[in-house]
């Protein structure tokens, strides 16, 4: 079974996929941070000529050995930089293999991000978009950092949450659209346990329409 989650930063994409799979018993990716690493790695190259040429060597070049530091990883710089380095049309071509063959194991995968049900996995089993308001979101994302000691200036992240959003919107190479098939959660009101219920509740009844066509046949 191959699960979608996608939807903007914050959201509870990540959390809920997390979920999702210890549910399920299957491997999770969070393909965002293969963005992240990326833009991390060209981060001192950012308003450089050769940026784009070093974020294509980067993605490239990228392993699973470059994910390890989630601090710094789902830092508010590193979301800055991979929503520039995501709209480099090679960048996105070199980490499509990465991700397909992670989504194809045997028995499937988990996978959350912005693309998922759309360019990644459009034959998933089951697509979910998340959504929730830019404030909640914003609000979100101050609790991790402020979790991790970080100090948060919660005017310039809610502003960095909606320039990031802006430009996934204008995206040409896959940006973040909700799939024709995908089942919309609005989490702006939903805790995190109410969020995964309800996400569960969804797999269950997609996967048992789709068992009862497959008997029906």
């Amino acid at each position: 079974m191959i699960i979608a989650v996608d939807g903007p930063a914050a959201s509870g994409k990540g959390t809920l996929a997390t979920g999702l799979a210890q549910h399920y018993g299957l491997p999770h990716l969070d393909t965002g941070l293969l963005y992240r690493a990326v833009g991390r790695a060209v981060g001192d190259y950012e308003d450089l000529p050769e940026f784009e040429a070093r974020a294509i060597a980067a993605a490239e070049a990228l392993d699973a050995g470059h994910l390890t530091d989630i601090a710094e990883l789902t830092s508010a710089r590193s979301g800055v930089l991979a929503s520039k380095v995501a709209v480099i049309g090679p960048v996105r071509q070199a980490l499509f293999e990465f991700q397909r063959s992670f989504a194809t194991q045997a028995g499937g995968a988990v996978l959350d991000g912005r693309d998922i049900g759309t360019k990644i996995c459009p034959d998933a089993d089951v697509k979910l978009f998340i959504q929730a308001d830019s404030k909640a979101r914003m609000e979100r994302r101050a609790r991790q950092l402020e979790a991790r000691g970080v100090v948060v200036d919660r005017y310039a992240l809610f502003h960095q949450i909606e320039e990031r959003d802006a430009r996934d919107m204008l995206n040409p190479h896959g940006g973040f659209y909700k799939a024709a098939d995908a089942h919309l959660l609005e989490t702006t009101h939903l805790g995190i346990e109410a969020a995964l219920r309800a996400a569960i509740a969804i797999v269950e009844k997609v996967m048992a329409l789709k068992a009862g066509g497959r008997t029906s046949s």
